[in-house]
């Protein structure tokens, strides 16, 4: 196994090296292709945090290990180089995934945008499955899902051996190691997969996995000087809050009022709290489903389909729910006790916001969830039993701290942040309850573990600090100490919280096998009065008010017309059911906010819109557009809004004159367009798709005022295209291209409407 490297991006070196398929390509060839289906697919114009360097790996034939926070775009990360390959040359990447429900999310959300897919597992009639291997054959698909114990089998093996496999990606990669939070044995069966795929790079990618765990991942699958590229642990979209657990039911409630007609998980610890919960809810008119192992298989995927379909806005879940869930737009998690690590408890939370908008994780906790969890784990060997106890006490102290929220999750997974105040907790929002003087307090603490000579834990600590009259205080005459009964009003509990906070924030730290505390440099300016701490109060309340909105979900909401989102939420649900498929598969949250802060009136302007590429535009287009176009106009409401602050490359107007910024790809174009090449043979030159040469001809259209459409179209065709725009006018294609009932393709009415607009311009 290859020591891990620092966490940085790959080298242009190491990625313009030979790419799987044995062809030499540039580096700057492999980026353009993977920004051209960016684009034509999935409507997306620029890469998020280490996506690139990721998909770069998979072009180049180097092994990897990507960790990258859930809503981090991880999916992306072998689906877009999965489609570069399979325009390329057929080939076909092969998914490993854990679970069926995961499998067919993402196969349906790919072939919804266009991206050829399939899966194999036990769920396939012997029909499908021959359908599948007849559409491997052909070279029909571009990634093909399979759950670990499929893929292994001698007989799957042999026959992928006789395709031309890209590469293979290994979804949840941290269940091989032993030291993930989620070990699978099964897992361990796919190191074989290094040494019989050897043309074809081999990449694990998770969203949590310390770097203990990423060198295991590597180790076990039989990597090969693999490429390590570890993402942010940082959620910043993520506004986490903890709270004791106090008439729980009307915590919840409050979260679930705060998001009303949201999507949101609802975590309980025990099936019976999961089924009373849910009751719960649902008699205070929320439409809530349970969800946990108790239940039917038929049940579970029956209330998991209305979760989902958006029939349901709530689900109260054990750990059983989550996992195999891709829905992007569940704007709460909430955690009625606590998980028992804290890569668990990070990872559910973490299925909030996945489409990066302003979303809410509350964590309710109680000593009893820690002592519940710590039995659990007396059966497991000694080292994995080590680990588990410290993610569970590193939950916990977590849980009680008064530590920034997100600087103390990712401090875990060996991160910091840059700011003390992220804006996004409730500890940096200012929402809980703090004590009126936290210097002098942490001075009397910090001055007992002085006077202990730093030889004590936190516990005797506190014992000295409220007088008691233990015998391991007496019998160490530390009842002499200046510092004894120094807190004597207060409860032990309390203190013990405190000095868990000043561990914490720095101040003292824990050594050794008995965790005695030492005093840090921080606690020495402590005491001089040089630097103050944060301690929160006995009773911590949850704020009467309605909690702040941080300034992450703020920004969520600029410019979108609240309204019109939530009708278009409405048209997405319609649309949903019509086509029997989840809701996102249609378009996100954040596709439909900004339609609602666009207000576009004609596909150009649609095809603007975060997430809405051309697959969807002519799928769903035209209903969306519609109701834009029939919402603004009975309130009255201003049209095609170009974004303040949007770039200039991100913003376009109608064809009516609408501008939009030349790309630097489209301008290497204009040569052949100006030379007479048509799309096909610009595509095949720029070794771009048909349909992103296409886009370049618009722009080249309307920059040079090109007016001529026969250039490229037949003169008879353009004339006719020409004769259906007068009559039908230039806002969509569609009206066009029915009223010469389909005679003329859309390719040529693009082009024909482009040299319409320029001469208008």
């Amino acid at each position: 196994m290859t020591a891990e490297p620092t966490d940085t991006p790959p080298t242009d070196a190491a990625l313009g090296e030979e790419t799987a398929s044995g062809s030499s390509d540039a580096h700057g060839g492999n980026e353009e292709a993977l920004r051209a289906v960016l684009r034509d697919f999935w409507g997306y114009d620029s890469f998020r945090p280490l996506q690139k360097e990721a998909m770069l790996c998979g072009l180049a034939g180097r092994d990897s290990v990507v960790v990258l926070p859930t809503g981090g775009g991880k999916s992306l990360c072998y689906q877009a180089p999965a489609a570069v390959r399979h325009q390329r040359d057929g080939a076909v990447a092969v998914v490993v995934s854990p679970l069926i429900a995961l499998m067919k999310d993402q196969v349906d959300a790919l072939t919804a945008i266009g991206v050829p897919a399939a899966f194999v597992n036990s769920t396939l009639a012997p029909a499908d499955k021959i359908e599948v291997s007849r559409k491997l054959r052909d070279r029909e698909l571009a990634c093909l899902y399979a759950a670990p114990e499929t893929l292994v089998t001698d007989r799957m093996l042999d026959f992928l051996s006789e395709l031309d496999v890209s590469f293979v990606a290994i979804d949840e990669a941290h269940c091989v190691s032993q030291w993930g939070h989620d070990f699978r044995p099964e897992y361990r069966q796919l190191g074989m997969l290094r040494e019989r795929f050897q043309d074809a790079a081999v990449h694990g990618y998770t969203a949590t996995a310390g770097q203990k765990v990423r060198e295991d991942v590597a180790y076990q699958l039989n990597l090969n000087d693999p490429e390590y590229l570890v993402g942010s642990f940082d959620r910043p979209n993520l506004t986490f809050r903890a709270r004791p657990a106090s008439n729980t039911l009307g915590q919840i409630r409050e979260v679930v009022k705060r998001h009303d007609g949201e999507s949101g998980i609802i975590y309980c610890i025990s099936r019976k709290k999961v089924d009373e919960t849910a009751g719960a809810l649902n008699g205070l008119g929320v439409r809530a489903v349970p969800y946990h192992a108790g239940m039917t298989k038929e049940e579970r995927s029956a209330n998991q389909d209305k979760f989902l379909a958006d029939e349901a806005d709530v689900v109260v879940a054990t750990v059983a729910f989550g996992m195999g869930i891709d829905k992007p737009d569940v704007r709460f998690v909430v955690h009625s006790g606590m998980p028992k690590s804290i890569e668990h408890y990070q990872q559910e939370a973490g299925r909030a916001g996945r489409d990066g908008l302003g979303s809410e994780c509350l964590l309710l906790h109680a000593a009893g969830d820690y002592r519940f969890w710590k039995s659990t784990l007396n059966e497991l060997p000694p080292e994995p039993r080590a680990n588990a106890e410290q993610s569970l006490n590193a939950l916990y102290d977590y849980a009680q701290g008064a530590l920034c929220r997100h600087k103390a999750l990712v401090r875990y997974f060996g991160q910091d942040l840059e700011t003390d105040d992220c804006g996004a907790c409730d500890i940096c929002l200012g929402e809980v309850e703090t004590v009126d003087d936290p210097l002098l307090l942490g001075q009397k603490i910090v001055s007992c573990v002085y006077r202990l000579n730093q030889r004590f834990g936190g516990n005797h600590t506190a014992e000295v600090l409220t007088g008691s009259k233990s015998e391991a205080v007496l019998s160490k005459g530390h009842d002499d100490l200046s510092t004894y009964g120094l807190l004597s009003d207060h409860p032990k509990k309390a203190v013990r919280d405190w000095i868990e906070q000043l561990v914490g924030q720095g101040f003292l730290a824990k050594v050794g096998e008995y965790a005695t505390l030492q005093i840090t440099e921080a606690g020495q300016q402590l005491l001089k009065g040089e630097k103050k701490p944060v301690l929160l109060a006995p009773a911590k309340k949850v704020a009467a008010e309605r909690p702040k909105r941080s300034s992450s979900a703020a920004d969520d909401w600029e410019g979108v017309d609240e309204h019109l989102f939530e009708r278009l939420r409405e048209v997405r649900g319609e649309v949903a059911k019509e086509i029997a498929k989840p809701a996102y598969i249609v378009f996100n949250d954040a596709s439909l906010k900004d339609m609602a802060r666009r207000r576009p009136t004609d596909e150009d302007g649609l095809s603007m819109c975060v997430g809405v590429g051309p697959k969807k535009l002519e799928d769903f287009g035209e209903r969306f557009l519609k109701e834009i176009g029939t919402f603004c106009t009975e309130h009255g409401l201003t049209t095609d809004v170009t974004p303040e602050g949007a770039s200039a490359a991100a913003t376009t107007g109608s064809m009516f004159g609408g501008t939009r910024a030349v790309s630097r790809n489209a301008i290497a174009a204009f040569p052949l367009f100006r030379d007479g090449m048509g799309v096909e043979d610009a595509a095949r030159e720029l070794r771009v798709t048909d349909s992103t040469a296409a886009g370049y001809l618009k722009q080249y259209i309307l920059e040079t005022k090109h007016d001529d459409p026969t250039t490229w179209v037949d003169p008879a065709a353009a004339r006719k295209a020409r004769e259906a725009f007068e009559a039908c006018g230039l806002q969509r294609l569609k009206p066009a291209f029915e009223h010469l009932d389909g005679t003329v393709s859309y390719d040529d009415l693009k082009i024909v409407a482009a040299c319409m607009a320029s001469n208008l311009s």
